[in-house]
């Protein structure tokens, strides 16, 4: 099977909507390679129960349409979901075709335009043929978290209880009474350790590095400051109220980093943690915090680094994503690192070479998806 359409977009994320959506609005023509069984698929199957976005509405909506009045200011995932629903309908996006997983992608000099080569995913229901797309402009969408890393740990396959990836985990009802080591001190753990906690289960979690621990309204306060004082001030200044806030977090195994929090945003894309309860949870010694990489794995023995040894009955990775852009995505030098991220930086950073773009490859979450598809929208529309 063949397709000729002026966009090919990979991916179909929050990302890639944010982008199909840009191009209806223009009535510029594209087809959505999606390699699960439907949109979103990060927020509809891999997520917990118990997740809301993170920042306030206003920095979490797509092009074109703000969040509806009646969505609370911080949106948990079921409310996001059916915004994402219905920013699909207002739109009219499509065609999205599913099952289909991209293996190549090269610009022909010849032609002047991307042929995109996809397998139509036999193990989500395609039939396991090769099809063919060719496109004028060829668009990255396929996100920051694209597929579930697990570290190697010698022993893990020993391991006597359940064994999850944070994209598996839904909720903590199963865990009743039981002892959960989470490894992985982002969001996802921290919000999972408190998930576990708050329905019984006696929760652990690793943080093995420093930690910068915000409250929403700290996160914030943060770009409302930018407006007004240098990035050092800013971070001085929530640094301190942190400070006053959690009071002195060592002696509960969390230390903070020396670089601040915002600064550590800009310069590694490293998310502060945002505090929804578990810190409270872990000064009342109902979240056990360990602050060293486990070394080994014996049945339901868990050594760490430090060579202390505790018991767990499962224990729930929350170690982060890596991606596969470097594996099919072919020639480019310019616009991707090999680690899938953007190699320019803000706000160069979404452009590349013979009408190659990315979206939402910068760290800056939906607010950054958004602004880098109304970019590229208006940078294709140049050309047409």
């Amino acid at each position: 099977m063949e397709q000729e359409k002026a966009v090919i977009i990979v991916g179909a994320g929050p990302s890639g909507l944010a982008m199909a959506g840009c191009l209806s609005q223009l009535a510029i023509p594209y087809v959505v390679l999606e390699r699960e069984d439907c949109f979103a698929s990060l927020w509809k199957k891999y997520s917990y129960d118990r997740l809301h976005l993170h920042l306030q509405k206003q920095f979490c909506e797509l092009p074109h349409m703000p969040f509806p009045p009646s969505c609370p200011t911080y949106v948990p995932k079921n409310q996001f979901i059916q915004y994402l629903d219905d920013y699909v309908s207002r739109f009219k996006i499509s065609p999205i075709l599913y099952h289909r997983n991209v293996e190549s992608a090269n610009y022909d000099e010849a032609s002047e335009r991307w042929v995109v080569k996809a397998v139509t995913n036999s193990n989500t229901g395609g039939s396991g043929e090769m099809e063919e797309y060719f496109g004028r402009f060829l668009v990255v969408a396929t996100g920051e978290t694209t597929n579930p890393y697990t570290p190697e740990v010698q022993g893990l396959n020993t391991f006597a209880g359940d064994v999850l990836h944070s994209t598996q985990f839904k909720s903590g009802k199963g865990f009743k009474n039981k002892n959960v080591l989470v490894v992985g001190s982002g969001n996802s753990g921290m919000e999972i350790a408190l998930d576990l906690a708050n329905l019984g289960a006696k929760a652990s979690i690793i943080v093995r590095s420093p930690i910068h621990v915000l409250s929403r309204g700290m996160v914030y306060l943060g770009p409302v400051l930018f407006k007004y004082f240098s990035l050092n001030m800013v971070d001085s200044l929530v640094v301190l109220l942190s400070k006053l806030v959690y009071g002195d977090l060592t002696k509960y195994g969390i230390e903070r980093p020396t670089e601040g929090p915002f600064y550590m945003k800009v310069k590694y894309g490293k998310y502060p943690t945002i505090d929804v309860g578990t810190c409270k949870k872990i000064k009342s010694g109902e979240i056990q915090v360990l602050p060293a990489e486990i070394s080994s794995i014996r049945g339901s023995d868990v050594e760490l680094k430090n060579g202390k040894s505790y018991q767990f009955d499962a224990i729930v990775f929350c170690t982060g994503f890596k991606r596969s852009t470097n594996l099919w995505l072919k020639g480019d030098d310019h616009l991707l690192k090999d680690d899938g991220l953007a190699r320019q930086s803000f706000p160069n950073h979404w452009k590349g070479k013979n009408g190659l773009y990315c979206v939402g490859l910068s760290r800056r979450g939906i607010y950054g998806s958004s602004a880098d598809a109304q970019n590229i929208a208006n940078d294709i529309k140049s050309f047409l």
